[in-house]
């Protein structure tokens, strides 16, 4: 029987929490990068919340909508934001570097192949199937991110959702105009519900 002295066994889910080291950061970001063939998104989700339980399906969906309303690719912006929350600048650093360095290392000398050898027929009928696989893993992206909506039954971030992609993928509204008005009114319903729930 272990003593008083002895420091308890961490449980399993600490062992799930554990900050990863800039090392696993790098390595993770790297795999991400190299296996996201039409985008790093859906391995990156899967990487983060389903393989290393670095973060739940609600904490990914919440760091991807802010990255998402920054400035830049929402996939680095997610980089510079996860590294930096687990290994402050290093953290971001570390999985910048994994996330960028390899692929494009891989780019160049797929950029130089391209250039003498782009005009084969046959390479333009393989770039239009990499083309439809990536679509087809933007949509498994997008349903797995829709799931923690699905299980709390969250009627308003669906209407919402569906408000937002009609306003940008079918009336093709300005995206920065969409969130403009989409952002604060989602801020303001969720506000209102936590607070009657608070009340009741």
């Amino acid at each position: 029987m272990p003593s008083d002295s002895q420091p308890a066994a961490a449980t399993a889910p600490d062992l799930l929490k554990s900050p990863p080291t800039l090392i696993e950061l790098f390595i993770a970001f790297a795999k991400m990068s190299l296996a996201g063939f039409g985008g790093v998104l859906v391995w990156a989700r899967r990487g983060i919340v389903d393989q290393h339980k670095w973060m739940t399906a609600d904490e990914f969906n919440e760091t991807f909508a802010l990255c998402h309303f920054l400035p830049g690719p929402n996939i680095v912006n997610l980089t510079f934001v996860f590294g930096s929350r687990f290994r402050g600048l290093a953290g971001a650093v570390a999985a910048f570097s994994g996330l960028v360095g390899p692929p494009a290392l891989i780019m160049v000398v797929m950029g130089v192949l391209y250039h003498r050898y782009g005009e084969i027929d046959a390479l333009r009928r393989i770039l239009s199937g990499v083309a439809c696989a990536a679509i087809g893993l933007m949509l498994a992206v997008v349903f797995r991110m829709m799931t923690p909506l699905l299980k709390r039954r969250d009627v308003i971030g669906l209407l919402v959702m569906v408000a937002v992609f009609i306003a940008i993928g079918v009336l093709r509204l300005p995206l920065a105009a969409v969130l403009l008005v989409a952002i604060p009114i989602s801020i303001a319903i969720t506000y209102a519900m936590r607070k009657n729930k608070d009340a009741a």
